[in-house]
């Protein structure tokens, strides 16, 4: 398999709405699962809110379970997303989720990523042991590093007993994309043996989506990474460096995978 951990990162916005009582923090699993698991994320209040919390969550190409540590017995699984997606929370709460990189979380559980796209659904009806895992053995009483500890070993044990069918041209394709920084021509640079309907058809098994999409949502994801200013969107034209047609298809498309255009989100 290909060093994903190598070739992507994706972003999820910082926490700016009632940031003095809202945390967001990430931990990488141990290194037996870096190239399965980019991160283990919390996303908790440090006092009750005056207001119910909006969390917004961008286009990532990732699949993450997650559940409220105080209550685990109620815990999802969420998708592949082709567009932002916003949770009305309580104003207060406790969450913990697990985010895999694209590809793996069918791999180890021998799902199919495009039944799961653009949506939520609860994890019991799709992987019930690992529901029950976390249902027996997480609580409010743990704290970030044991939920660490204890997700790794999890795991590790089901990783080591996971036959992978690694497709060597998906995988070929797939390192493509993230090595391009999702800007390529679909049709003539993913030259790997598939053809176009059996490209699609190993891309939606294994991320969720089309070849074509998940490369939108890569290149969308090396901007955020980017963190460009709104002097330089506007001077280095940025929209047309990144492969799209002219300013206003790159502003529609940020818009969709974010919730707001980037010159929102960086300043004019």
């Amino acid at each position: 398999m290909i060093n994903l951990r190598n070739l992507y990162m994706p972003v999820q916005p910082t926490v700016k709405q009632s940031a003095e009582h809202v945390t967001y923090q990430e931990i990488v699993p141990v290194a037996e699962l870096s190239n399965f698991i980019y991160c283990y994320w919390r996303l908790k209040t440090s006092e009750p809110l005056s207001d119910p919390f909006h969390y917004r969550v961008v286009a990532d190409g990732c699949i993450d379970i997650f559940f409220e540590l105080n209550n685990p017995a109620e815990n999802f699984v969420m998708g592949f997303c082709k567009k932002y997606t916003e949770f009305p929370l309580e104003n207060s709460f406790d969450y913990v989720g697990v985010r895999f990189f694209p590809s793996i979380f069918p791999q180890l559980f021998k799902t199919d990523a495009s039944e799961l796209s653009n949506r939520f659904e609860q994890l019991s009806a799709v992987i019930p042991d690992t529901a029950s895992f976390i249902s027996e053995r997480f609580s409010n009483e743990l704290t970030f590093p044991q939920i660490k500890e204890t997700f790794d070993s999890y795991f590790l044990n089901l990783i080591q007993n996971t036959a992978f069918s690694n497709d060597t041209r998906f995988y070929n394709a797939m390192e493509i994309i993230l090595k391009n920084y999702g800007v390529i021509n679909i049709e003539t640079d993913l030259d790997t043996g598939l053809s176009p309907r059996q490209l699609r058809r190993l891309f939606e098994f294994y991320v969720g989506d089309s070849a074509k999409t998940f490369s939108k949502v890569v290149r969308f994801q090396n901007i955020l990474r980017a963190k460009p200013s709104g002097q330089s969107l506007k001077q280095n034209k940025l929209f047309s460096d990144t492969g799209y047609y002219d300013q206003a298809h790159f502003i529609k498309e940020f818009k969709t995978f974010y919730g707001v255009t980037p010159g929102k989100l960086y300043g004019r």
